[in-house]
């Protein structure tokens, strides 16, 4: 073995020991230190935990089920040209909503606003499923989008409101968890389909989540209304934040690829997209409800955690998006082999999420664990940024696996972060602001790493395909089915062309990585606060207003006070 291999090895080895230790305490291990509140052991609360894991399963689901289908369903549906767009269309669309269903449930309460989600994200899916061509396609994941963005806001939000900061933790790294599994069950089942059953059920399985995850909030979430006046909505900040965002995302998918960088298309749209954010913070400085409050960027520790939030998800829908096309493409694999082949990321992210949750719960010293996550991510980008059309199988998991580990580290410790820094009345706006621009970072790095890997890839087989070879449908129909009866001459050249396309993404996003390490140091670490939203919320109602206890032993909860323009 290399030396690289053998610092990886000696990187990943404690990593995954600690994990797996604090895996099994947080299961079956004793505290040492005992809680301040009850929360924690609420039946209720856990019920309602319960019904949020389902419904962030089912969005998780959907962002790794298509990641080994996609090359069967762009070779059906002859659209290698517009592979990026069935999951930029998904990233985008969520986006676009994430701040607006922060704000909606504040102002009209987290339930309701749970199962609207939970409906779009349903008739998405079923627009998919219905597909015959790679335009509806893309239409139907745009839908699902507009769902997708407010189930991860909401449940977050929720979780605010009923579990206090110190104990958030143990939640949020369950919710870590979750997302892991998903993402380990998700290509496994997008390959299974592709394989056997048709792509298609890679949409319809999503159909029986969503009817429980309906349920589960119907009968479990409790309705934690904040306002009850007259309700002002931001008709024209929501209207200027989706041009400036669609604008922006269009111009980093299109740019380089169907439009020169120079070409006035181009500037037209990052033009269009710098002035409609500027005009955007204009508004919200004179909205009565602004979707983005601007006193919440006077924070530094928002402020921080949502530029490395950013850049995290630059690197996890950049980095990772087409590690499974180029395990089928590249090393002969099937797709549900692909899937597994993902495993050791997946559970790298699953172990050191729980660990790092229980850990931000039980010490009062939290930083590190982010700093430390952010290093561990830039050197399994390093390693990733090695791969050659012969790299061992071997080699690229443990790879993968020294990246999900840091990645587990970071995410749910910087959402707590920025939380801990605001009250109960705002939970939702703060927690839709933080992963909005977390989404921005998954918008850019779907586009413009996906628009190097494909450009790149079209580039290098146009280059290098020997001459006289046909293929049905060109290169546009290229799938795995399709490769295995090309000569093998022919094989070589794609196999080359994946990893040569691959292989600069990571060094592309290893320089951001590293600027968010740094960030991150400058990050100052406020005490996590032992009281929950309830008992925050039963501490500043007025007399005479409807009180209740954290177990929400009433069946209907309704909230008529908080003053509207209450700053923290």
């Amino acid at each position: 073995m290399s030396v690289l291999d053998w610092v990886v090895i000696l990187v990943a080895v404690p990593i995954i020991t600690v994990a797996l230790n604090q895996t099994y305490m947080y299961f079956f291990g004793a505290d040492r230190k005992p809680q301040p509140k009850e929360e924690s052991t609420g039946v209720k609360v856990k019920l309602v935990f319960v019904g949020l894991m389902t419904v962030l399963f089912m969005s998780a689901l959907d962002q790794t089920v298509f990641s080994t289908a996609l090359p069967t369903i762009v070779g059906d549906l002859h659209g290698v040209d517009l592979m990026l767009w069935i999951t930029t269309a998904y990233v985008l669309a969520s986006t676009l909503v994430m701040p607006v269903y922060g704000k909606f449930g504040d102002l009209f309460g987290h339930k309701a606003v749970l199962v609207t989600a939970i409906a779009l994200f349903t008739v998405g899916s079923v627009m998919g499923g219905l597909a015959q061509n790679m335009e509806m396609l893309i239409a139907g994941r745009a839908v699902q989008g507009l769902g997708g963005g407010g189930l991860m806001i909401m449940s977050m939000a929720v979780i605010a409101v009923i579990v206090s900061p110190k104990e958030r933790g143990r939640y949020t790294g369950v919710f870590g968890g979750v997302f892991a599994i998903a993402s380990i069950v998700g290509p496994l089942i997008g390959g299974w389909a592709a394989e056997s059953i048709g792509w298609r059920w890679v949409f319809w399985i999503n159909l029986p989540f969503a009817a429980i995850a309906i349920v589960s909030t119907l009968v479990f979430i409790p309705h934690i209304k904040l306002n009850k006046g007259k309700v002002h909505i931001d008709y024209l900040g929501i209207a200027l934040l989706m041009v400036a965002s669609t604008c922006m995302v269009l111009a980093t998918t299109w740019g380089g690829s169907k439009y020169a960088w120079s070409s006035h298309e181009t500037i037209t749209l990052f033009a269009v997209s710098a002035v409609s954010f500027v005009l955007f913070f204009i508004n919200e400085n004179f909205a009565r409800e602004p979707i983005f409050p601007l006193w919440m960027f006077k924070d530094r520790n928002f402020n921080l955690t949502t530029a490395i939030s950013l850049i995290v998800g630059i690197v996890m829908f950049g980095a990772i998006a087409y590690v499974p096309t180029y395990m089928q493409m590249a090393t002969g694999h099937s797709a549900t082999v692909s899937g597994l082949l993902m495993l050791p990321m997946m559970f790298g992210m699953f172990t050191m999420s729980i660990a790092t949750g229980r850990a931000t719960s039980y010490y009062d010293h939290y930083k590190w664990l982010p700093i430390f996550g952010l290093l561990v991510v830039s050197g399994g980008l390093y390693c990733l940024s090695t791969l050659t059309a012969h790299t061992e199988i071997w080699h690229i998991c443990l790879y993968l696996g020294v990246l999900g580990a840091g990645l587990g580290m970071c995410m749910q410790t910087l959402m707590l972060i920025a939380q801990n820094q605001f009250g109960v009345k705002v939970q939702g706006t703060v927690t839709g602001a933080n992963r909005y621009f977390g989404q921005v970072g998954a918008s850019l790095g779907a586009a413009l790493v996906g628009n190097l890997f494909v450009t790149n890839l079209m580039k290098y087989l146009t280059e290098h395909m020997p001459p006289g070879v046909h293929m049905e449908g060109g290169a546009q129909s290229l799938n795995p089915e399709l490769l295995k009866t090309l000569p093998a001459a022919v094989q070589e050249v794609v196999v080359t062309a994946y990893a040569e396309a691959l292989a600069p993404v990571y060094l592309l996003v290893l320089p951001l990585t590293l600027a968010a390490f740094v960030l991150m140091w400058f990050v100052r670490e406020v005490p996590l606060r032992h009281e929950t939203g309830l008992e925050e919320l039963e501490a500043m109602a007025p007399q005479g207003v409807k009180s209740f206890v954290p177990e929400f032993d009433e069946e209907d909860v309704d909230w008529t006070y908080v003053p509207r323009h209450a700053k923290q």
